[in-house]
Parts: structure tokens; C-alpha cells; sequence
């Protein structure tokens, strides 16, 4: 049986271009992968943090809040720029940058003394990582054929699960850490911003911005992954002569489902990771370290859960209701939460993670299947970007309803309301796969 890559290419190049698939595959994705958890990291740290910045700084569960969901403002507002400048300056070049200013930002959160640097902070952290999502897209497209980016962004997306695990034993490991004049919870900042910095250095010697730069791809292999792509491109573009326009691509409803579907995701996921380490430590008496043990007991279930429904999808074809089938399940476990105590609200998240985490890889399928392969990259950057808003609302909604009421209650239910929402959506639009968006002749 003929393999899909030797079907992409012409016959006398399917050697060729099987091989450097395999090694595209082996020396970036790795990278990629390490890139996605440290980013991550970086990004949500401050909820292992949050009753240090009370006890040390003042800052009260409604600034903490605002000042979380912050950083997913200037995130959104520098994306789409920010993925303009890598196409002009190129992958390697562009990535590094990224990873070296989110690592300053990162290392830079030890320093803050107060709302407002900690407010400014997570703002520049935001625009400092604004980017890399679509930044790794873009490159897929520029190095693999078609019919291996799917897999590729499942395994780039695998870094997010990956991380939900690895971030609490890590930075509650580090916050044990004294010395020098720094509390832990600054060592812990400082240490996770610098790897990253040390991981921009690495990039520079280790990644390539196109495949004519790889000298670790032979000729006849940096030829069979460009001709594959070019030919491509040009099959795309005899099939739909003219390209869907920005304005089409804004007047389709189609990419506002979208949007609100993930909105709803990120909302669950968001809400979950800034308050759990909360919710753990009215466990018991536990250290940083032992929350941080105990905040990765929900990720864990949730890698099963996300490998177990890929393979129901996979098997049982109707993606749609997959989604809605574990946004489902997320509601039920999340209202299920703000129903009793610590243990029983930590068991709930736990049961809350096997659908949120799930809906958010099986929610990638639909609109890689939906959108016309010319313009995807930057309309998953729209998603994405939008979509992540939802990491604003959730932690400053929480943050202002325990303030004003001592219970995130309300918010949970909320969160139920929103995922129950975004399941009748997922499960009653039509989302056809098809091959081009509304064209403008303009």
C-alpha cells in the first residue's frame, strides 16, 4: 500500500521526502515540544505563588486576579504582529527572540514589589511570548507536507499536557529554595526565566528557518520537502484561483463559533490552573513542593483521558460530538466543585480535567478540517488568539468574586454554564470540512 507521503510527492522524490520527514520530525519536534512546557510554565507559575504575593507584597485575591488574566491581553494584542515579524525575519531568528524576552519577563516577576509592577509585568510577559503558537504553525507549513502537519500538531500540542504535570513538582521545588537576600517564590521566577533564556541560545544553534538552511537534510531531501510544499501551494491555488480575503475571513460565522468554542475551553482551563494550588493548600498543611505534587494529580488523569478519547474519535468518526461529550463532562465536574469542601472540590477537578483538557485537543481537529489550507495559520492564530481571552475573564472574575464574597462558587458555576453553552454549539453548527472560506474578487 502506497504511504501518504509517497502519494504527496512524485514518485522518483517519496524516498527522498519520507526520510526528510522523519528527520524534520526527529531533531524540531522534540524542540518544540520543551519550548511549549517551558512557555507554559512561564506563563502559569503564579498560581503556585499566589499566597506568597499576599503574605510578602499585599496582593489580594482581586488583584491577583487581574493582574493573571493580564498577561492574555497583551498576548492577544501583539500575536498577529508578532507572527508577521517571524515571516520577515525567519523562524530561528524570530523564536529565539521570543524565548529570550519571555525568559527577562519571566526572571523579571521576582522583582515586583506591589499591584502595579506585578499588573505591568505580566503584561510584558504577555507580549513577550505573543507569537510562538502560530509562530510553530507557520513552520510546519513551510517544512512538512500537508498530509504530516495534523500529526505534528498533535505532537507540539502533547507539550501542554506535559507541562500541567511537570509545572507544580517543578516550581514547588524551587520555592523551597532560600538565600541571597530572595524568598523562594523569586528564586523560583528567576530560575524558570533563565532556562528560558539559556533555551533562546540553543534555538539559535540548533534551529533553521527553511529547509534550504538544513545541512542535516541532503540536497535530494531539502529538494523533495520544498518541491512537495511548492506543488502544494500551487495545487491549492488552481483549485480556488483567488486566495479568501481578510474580510471574508471576518464575515464568516464559521470562525466566531470558533472562537467562542475555545473561549469556553480556555475559560474551564484558566479558571482550573490559576486557583487550584488555592484550593489544595485548604487541603491540609502542605509545602510548596507537596501542593505542587498534588496540583499534578488532575493533569495526569487528564493525559489518559485526552489519549483515550483521541482513539474514540479516531474510531467512532464524528468529531463534533466528542467535543461536546467532554465539555460536557467538564461542566458536570466543575459545578460538581463549588458543591463542598477542598477534598471534595479538588476530586472535582480532577474529573473537571479529563473534559477540558480533552475538548481542547479535540477542538483543533475541526478547524484544521474546516479551513482553506493557504490562510489556516493565521486564522488559527485568530483562535488562538481570541480564544485565550478566555484566560483573562476566568482568573479576574475569580479573583473579584473572592474579594467581594470569600468563594469562587459562582465563578465554577459559571465556568459549568459557559462549557455547557459551547457543547450546544460544538454539537448543532455545521462545520463541513471544506477547502476554501467566502472569497472576495478584491
Amino acid at each position: 500500500m502506497t504511504s501518504p507521503i509517497a502519494a504527496t510527492a512524485r514518485p522518483e522524490l517519496a524516498g527522498a521526502l519520507a526520510s526528510a520527514v522523519r528527520k524534520i520530525k526527529w531533531r524540531v519536534l522534540p524542540l518544540f515540544v520543551v519550548m511549549f512546557i517551558v512557555n507554559y510554565i512561564d506563563r502559569v507559575n503564579i498560581g503556585f505563588v499566589r499566597q506568597h504575593l499576599s503574605a510578602d507584597l499585599g496582593i489580594g485575591a482581586a488583584a491577583y486576579g487581574l493582574g493573571a488574566g493580564l498577561f492574555f491581553i497583551s498576548y492577544a494584542i501583539f500575536e498577529v504582529p508578532s507572527n508577521i515579524l517571524l515571516q520577515r525575519y525567519g523562524a530561528k531568528l524570530w523564536l529565539a527572540r521570543i524565548m529570550l524576552t519571555w525568559g527577562l519577563a519571566a526572571a523579571g516577576m521576582a522583582f515586583v514589589r506591589g499591584e502595579t509592577s506585578f499588573y505591568a509585568m505580566r503584561l510584558v510577559l504577555g507580549a513577550a511570548e505573543a507569537g510562538f503558537f502560530p509562530g510553530v504553525i507557520y513552520y510546519f507549513t513551510q517544512w512538512l507536507p500537508s498530509n504530516e502537519r495534523g500529526k505534528a500538531m498533535a505532537i507540539f500540542l502533547s507539550g501542554s499536557a506535559l507541562a500541567s504535570v511537570l509545572s507544580g513538582p517543578i516550581s514547588g521545588g524551587l520555592m523551597l529554595i532560600e538565600g541571597a537576600g530572595l524568598r523562594g517564590w523569586q528564586w523560583m521566577f528567576i530560575i524558570e526565566g533563565m532556562f528560558s533564556v539559556v533555551l533562546a541560545g540553543f534555538i539559535l544553534l540548533w534551529l533553521d528557518s527553511k529547509p534550504r538552511d538544513a545541512a542535516w537534510l541532503s540536497r535530494a531531501e531539502q529538494d523533495a520537502i520544498l518541491d512537495t510544499v511548492d506543488e502544494e501551494q500551487r495545487q491549492r491555488a488552481a483549485a480556488h484561483p483567488v486566495k479568501p480575503s481578510l474580510g471574508a475571513l471576518l464575515r464568516d460565522p464559521q470562525i466566531l463559533i470558533f472562537c467562542l468554542i475555545y473561549f469556553a475551553v480556555s475559560l474551564t482551563i484558566y479558571g482550573a490552573t490559576f486557583w487550584l494550588p488555592s484550593i489544595i493548600r485548604k487541603m491540609g498543611h502542605f509545602n510548596d513542593f507537596q501542593v505542587g505534587l498534588f496540583n499534578s494529580i488532575p493533569w495526569l488523569i487528564s493525559i489518559a483521558a485526552m489519549s483515550l478519547f483521541a482513539m474514540l474519535a479516531a474510531r467512532f468518526k464524528f468529531q463534533q460530538a466528542w467535543v461536546a461529550c467532554v465539555l460536557l463532562i467538564a461542566a458536570l465536574g466543575m459545578y460538581t466543585a463549588g458543591q463542598g469542601g477542598p477534598v471534595f472540590s479538588f476530586v472535582a477537578i480532577c474529573f473537571a480535567a479529563i473534559g477540558f483538557k480533552a475538548a481542547s485537543s479535540l477542538f483543533w481537529v475541526i478547524p484544521q478540517g474546516y479551513l482553506d489550507a493557504r490562510i489556516s495559520a493565521a486564522v488559527l492564530a485568530l483562535i488562538n488568539s481570541i480564544g485565550n481571552l478566555g484566560g483573562f475573564v476566568a482568573p479576574a472574575t475569580f479573583g473579584f468574586l473572592e474579594q467581594k464574597t470569600g468563594s469562587i462558587e459562582g465563578g465554577l458555576t459559571g465556568l459549568a454554564v459557559m462549557s455547557v453553552v459551547a457543547a450546544g454549539v460544538v454539537f448543532f453548527s455545521r462545520m463541513s470540512p471544506r477547502e476554501g472560506l467566502p472569497v472576495s474578487a478584491h
